[in-house]
């Protein structure tokens, strides 16, 4: 009998029967709701991507706290005393409780430390990681505030501490030695590297350590598990307990689970049906010439892990080879530029843009070009637009732990119709295999799954969107959040001695 399919309700009768008398607390980077400065007016926004979505109705439903960095320009305006704020704005349920970095902290511990070493190290791109001691000590500084202002929120109480992502791989360890009865669990939204790998990182005994202090951590995939509980064994000499993939370390064990990330199905073709799309649909097609015309799509952050230089040398294979469809298909690349700052992303920018002056140079007629690039942050309802508009999407990622905009392309196409290409270096990969699969390092083959994409029939094209719907529709982001809860609670209540009273 086939499992009913998560819903927002459904997580929400979850949480009322798992956490009892414990207090939920989210830990993460990013905030869940930014505060802007418009005009001297305070607005709040909601920043993009499967966390907020997924854990913000969890919160929503337990009246837990939710503990970030304080990144907007208006946050300082927006909170109280004790740096806790009330969200959502319109139907207040939570509390936000922000963490202050001076612009030194930001540098090492996000710029530094997760992005120029943990972000290169952990993803197969060929970018040179960098490990500065400065860095290091700022990371784990910040990581202290942190583990410091969730005991604060903690007082005494049982709680539960669910955190995201390698920003903080510090932090369970530290809150557990402030608060040994603490439940908590991590999610790791980025690949775990293999051994020969890791090992190049100065500070492995202390992530690994750190990462260990919880009682559940997921990965998207069994791969990455594996990984991880290699490095463990060999580095730290853990023991692991292979068919039920725990790790034991400090006379603590730690639940090692895949757990992949997805996207809010539901919501997402709810969307691409609205008449504002519609409309944004024909504005495009009139003000960027795309009548008649074959669509093509890749939305991504400007990020080397991405392969978007290995797809612009894929579609300009793809004309040389296939001359008939010079002026017939237009390749759309979105996105919005990131990290600035940092050398090897500069670099990219600058490669990205050689690469499109040869090839719309080489191919563009009067009224024509193969690439438009839209390097900016384009509105939801646009993107929304592009998918439904978009024969085919391209994701080349070299490396990615789960890579959401396979799973929204595909929820976006409720007319089933619509061809994803796929790397199979994407942890979507092993869900999504109606897509064509293709090795981006392959120019050949990468230009000749775009041609298949153009010159499938119809009925193929529906057929496989919607085997890849189904798939997307049933592994959605309240299973994801439903899955790491239970695990999180479950784990954590047998492996914890009793709760002690406040």
């Amino acid at each position: 009998m086939r499992e009913p399919t998560w819903t927002r309700d459904r997580l929400r009768r979850l949480v009322n029967r798992e956490i009892g008398d414990y207090r939920i607390i989210v830990v993460s980077n990013r905030q869940p709701y930014v505060h802007e400065l418009v005009d001297g007016e305070l607005r709040v926004s909601t920043p993009a991507g499967g966390v907020t979505t997924a854990i913000d109705p969890l919160m929503q439903e337990c009246a837990g706290t939710w503990v970030a960095h304080g990144g907007g320009p208006g946050d300082y305006l927006a909170v109280d005393e004790k740096n806790r704020v009330m969200v959502p704005p319109d139907d207040p349920s939570y509390t936000l409780r922000l963490v202050w970095l001076t612009a030194e902290q930001q540098q090492g511990y996000y710029y530094g430390v997760s992005n120029e070493g943990l972000w290169p190290l952990c993803h197969n791109a060929f970018i040179e990681p960098t490990f500065e001691q400065a860095d290091w000590e700022t990371y784990t500084a910040v990581n202290r505030a942190f583990a410091r202002q969730v005991s604060e929120e903690m007082n005494g109480g049982p709680a539960a501490v669910f955190i995201q992502d390698y920003h903080l791989a510090l932090l369970p360890r530290f809150l557990r030695d402030l608060e040994p009865d603490v439940i908590t669990g991590q999610f790791w939204h980025i690949p775990w590297p293999n051994h020969e790998v890791f090992r190049i990182c100065p500070w492995q005994e202390e992530l690994l350590d750190g990462l260990l202090g919880n009682d559940m951590l997921g990965f998207h995939i069994g791969d990455h598990c594996n990984n991880f509980m290699e490095a463990a064994s060999r580095i730290l000499g853990a023991r692991v307990h292979e068919e039920y993939s725990l790790v034991y370390h400090r006379d603590d064990s730690t639940l090692v689970r895949p757990v992949p990330i997805s996207v809010d199905f539901h919501q997402l073709e709810t969307d691409a049906q609205t008449p504002e799309v519609a409309e944004e649909m024909e504005r495009l097609t009139a003000e960027w010439g795309l009548q008649d015309k074959i669509v093509g799509l890749g939305i991504d952050r400007i990020d080397y892990t991405k392969g978007i230089p290995h797809r612009i040398r894929a579609i300009n294979r793809f004309l040389e080879r296939n001359p008939q469809y010079i002026g017939k298909v237009v390749f759309i690349q979105a996105g919005v530029m990131s990290r600035t700052n940092i050398i090897a992303y500069q670099q990219l920018a600058d490669q990205i843009e050689r690469l499109l002056e040869d090839v719309n140079s080489r191919f563009a007629t009067d009224d024509w070009q193969p690439i438009l690039y839209m390097p900016t942050d384009l509105p939801n309802r646009t993107l929304m637009a592009l998918r439904r508009l978009a024969r085919f999407c391209v994701v080349s990622s070299l490396h990615d732990g789960m890579n959401l905009v396979a799973k929204e392309y595909v929820a976006s196409r409720y007319d089933h119709d619509g061809v994803l290409i796929l790397s199979p270096f994407t942890g979507a990969a092993l869900e999504l295999t109606d897509a064509l699969i293709v090795n981006p390092y392959d120019v050949e083959r990468f230009g000749d799954s775009i041609r298949q994409a153009v010159e499938m029939p119809r009925q193929e094209r529906q057929v496989r969107m919607a085997n890849m719907r189904a798939v997307v529709q049933e592994n959605n982001i309240y299973k994801w959040a439903a899955r790491s809860l239970v695990d999180m609670m479950q784990v954590g209540r047998r492996a914890r001695r009793p709760i002690r009273s406040a």
